[in-house]
């Protein structure tokens, strides 16, 4: 093989951007015939013409939107409004967002049931802490003091109000004292 038949498979020709070095595309034209050339002139002016004629059609189709949203009082901030209510809907509708969603609610099921459980172990721990003998033994040993600061009121009622009622006998209790040390 001869070096310029290689050379013409590795070198690769690029068309020529607008504005490109006119040395550069003077290499181009040595291979074409002036007809070629000329043809190719004239469909460089046509679509430069179209591009032309097409940025111009696009400027006047925005101008006639913006025009149109004016009237229908659709202002940017309604537009952001309106793409990021789409977006959200895209994002929800994906595969994606519909699994992590069913996760996240399963999570949350096991996480209420795991909650509700805890508060039944609790409340269990509680009634039996109230019936254990040390809790009715200090109930008894309240209600005895009830009984004896209070006078004679029936024994029983809610364990808050025989401590409220204890809490305040004692207090009448140190005021009667102090008033009697202090008439003697």
């Amino acid at each position: 093989m001869d070096p310029s038949s290689e050379q013409g498979l590795l070198s690769s020709d690029t068309v020529s951007e607008v504005g490109e070095d006119a040395a550069a595309t003077v290499n181009m034209t040595e291979n074409l015939s002036e007809e070629e050339q000329e043809e190719l002139r004239k469909e460089l002016a046509k679509v430069e013409e179209e591009i032309q004629t097409l940025s111009q059609v696009l400027a006047a189709k925005e101008k006639h939107l913006a025009e149109i949203k004016r009237k229908l009082g659709i202002n940017s901030l309604q537009e952001l409004r309106q793409n990021i209510t789409k977006g959200w809907q895209d994002v929800t509708s994906t595969s994606a967002y519909k699994k992590t969603s069913e996760t996240l609610s399963q999570a949350g099921q096991k996480a209420s049931a795991a909650f509700s459980s805890v508060g039944s172990v609790i409340t269990k721990k509680l009634e039996d802490v109230k019936n254990s003998s040390t809790f009715k033994s200090f109930e008894e040993k309240v209600e005895n003091l009830k009984s004896k600061v209070g006078g004679a009121k029936p024994a029983g009622g809610d364990f808050g109000e025989v401590l409220n009622s204890a809490a305040n006998a004692s207090s009448t209790e140190t005021i009667t004292e102090q008033i009697q040390e202090e008439t003697q």
